[in-house]
């Protein structure tokens, strides 16, 4: 577990690591460059740097946490790899579905698996599962997505590296923009954020602007015709 600087979440926490690029929105990935870092400084979780592993003693820390939280599940992985045992996979579900009082944010790209197993799956209110969308090639994980058990669904469009016009939002809760960063980060048109924000006006759907992006994101900032968006979807979780 670890506090997290991603603006729509608290925390990080990591039952699996490591992965392999999938498409285009994996190309500069942060993830990898990171555990490449973690092993280097001898971090024993990441001794294989980024081959996919489970840590089964991982799935004891939600029970530790004594406040409600909201935790990005494996933002050093995919939880629907297909290297990862669907048996892991349950047992990952399981905790979230034993504390209802954290929200547990999960994202993948691999939206195929996700409608493979999601029958197998028990999804609780407090489980938000997201399909990253970064370019019109991808769009068909929003379809995989809505016809899954999840109760709240959410797109991530980042690093948004194209236009994604008149995506169908139906049963979507909650879509996330953000820009790439790094040292030779793709532009994203400014013209791109705003038609997403529409379409998310229109089907009345939470909109997240989370960055620009570029060499220097924190200068960049997040602002969008000179407002910050932070919208979260309504759920069913309490926190008190």
């Amino acid at each position: 577990m670890a506090q997290s600087s991603i603006e729509w979440t608290e925390l990080t926490w990591n039952p699996t690591t490591g992965c392999t690029k999938v498409s285009a929105g994996c190309k500069y990935c942060y993830a990898e460059v990171m555990a490449k870092r973690l092993q280097a400084m001898g971090v024993e979780k990441y001794k294989d740097a980024f081959k996919v592993r489970t840590h089964p003693e991982a799935l004891l820390i939600p029970y530790t946490w004594k406040k409600p939280k909201i935790v990005f599940v494996n933002s050093m992985s995919d939880l629907f790899h297909p290297e990862i045992p669907i048996a892991f996979i349950k047992k990952v579900f399981k905790v979230m579905n034993e504390n209802p009082q954290h929200v547990f944010q999960v994202l993948t790209k691999r939206s195929e698996r996700l409608l493979e197993v999601h029958a197998q799956l028990k999804w609780t209110h407090n489980i938000w599962m997201g399909v990253s969308v970064e370019d019109e090639r991808v769009v068909h994980r929003i379809d995989e997505l809505r016809h899954t058990n999840a109760r709240v669904k959410f797109l991530s469009c980042e690093p948004l590296i194209g236009p994604l016009r008149n995506m169908n939002l139906q049963n979507i809760d909650w879509v996330i923009v953000g820009g790439e960063s790094g040292r030779k980060p793709r532009p994203m048109d400014a013209d791109w954020v705003i038609d997403i924000q529409d379409q998310c006006t229109e089907a009345d759907v939470a909109f997240f602007f989370k960055q620009w992006g570029g060499t220097n994101k924190k200068k960049a900032g997040r602002l969008l015709n000179g407002k910050t968006y932070s919208e979260m979807p309504e759920t069913e979780t309490t926190f008190g």
